[in-house]
């Protein structure tokens, strides 16, 4: 008798493969990993992470299962992406300390400068400010401008909280993270997002607060609300008032 042969496992690589009522999925085999995870994140679509002895069609499979799951997150992450800024020169759009001001020229390329409080883009008077390729360009100079702002700014920040506080750290980094304000080692060392230099003044404060506040509390146990608590005034009210804010969308 013939023995039926068994669904090889995953093990070369990454896999794409389009899945219906989905689109395309990535199959990504992983030697630690030890259940198969789905993650979605803006711009690279479904990740399927897999364990190392785990089948293309025992994934598959999972994939099906999780589909509704799926498609409400992608839809939902849609929705994020037509939200994001569409830079006008009709419309104010200010960093901590720039304003935006577009121009068109006569030239065939964009170019930026900054001086005096003022972020200066000059696009192609023979092709749209809407154009993505402008839009693109426009944010690039944004973000630069941003982590300009926050090299100059954070650092000093930070230090004047510690120096109040009685906190000690090792050094801050400046980072364009996509999923986070800001983040603390387990050595102390402080990384924190350009896109600060976009909130407001007190909500800026409170993430160098929570960071520092992790220098001595790990975790987001009690004891870690009540020092952020006592530091900053009101933890739970200004974590709330976070919400209202996204790192890629503004």
């Amino acid at each position: 008798m013939e023995r039926k042969k068994s669904t090889p496992a995953l093990t070369k690589g990454i896999l794409e493969k389009e899945i219906d009522t989905i689109g395309l999925v990535q199959f990504v085999p992983s030697a630690t990993a030890k259940y198969v995870r789905i993650s979605i994140k803006p711009g690279k679509g479904v990740r399927v992470t897999l364990p190392k002895r785990a089948t293309l069609a025992q994934a598959e499979a999972f994939v099906q299962e999780k589909a509704a799951w799926i498609r409400k997150h992608l839809s939902s992450q849609q929705q994020e992406q037509t939200k994001k800024t569409l830079f006008s020169p009709d419309v104010e759009f200010k960093t901590r300390f720039h304003q935006l001001l577009l121009l068109p020229h006569a030239l065939p390329q964009c170019k930026s400068r900054i001086k005096d409080g003022i972020l200066y883009v000059w696009y192609p008077e023979q092709v749209t400010w809407e154009h993505p390729d402008i839009q693109d360009y426009i944010k690039t100079a944004v973000e630069y401008t941003l982590r300009l702002e926050a090299k100059r700014y954070l650092p000093q920040r930070v230090a004047y909280f510690a120096q109040q506080f009685g906190f000690s750290y090792q050094q801050v980094t400046i980072k364009n993270a996509k999923t986070r304000w800001g983040s603390c080692s387990y050595t102390n060392n402080i990384n924190l997002n350009l896109h600060l230099m976009r909130l407001p003044e007190h909500l800026c404060d409170y993430v160098i607060l929570h960071e520092l506040a992790h220098t001595v509390e790990k975790n987001h146990g009690p004891k870690f609300w009540a020092l952020l608590d006592k530091i900053s005034g009101d933890a739970r009210g200004l974590d709330k008032q976070m919400k209202a804010y996204r790192l890629q969308v503004y």
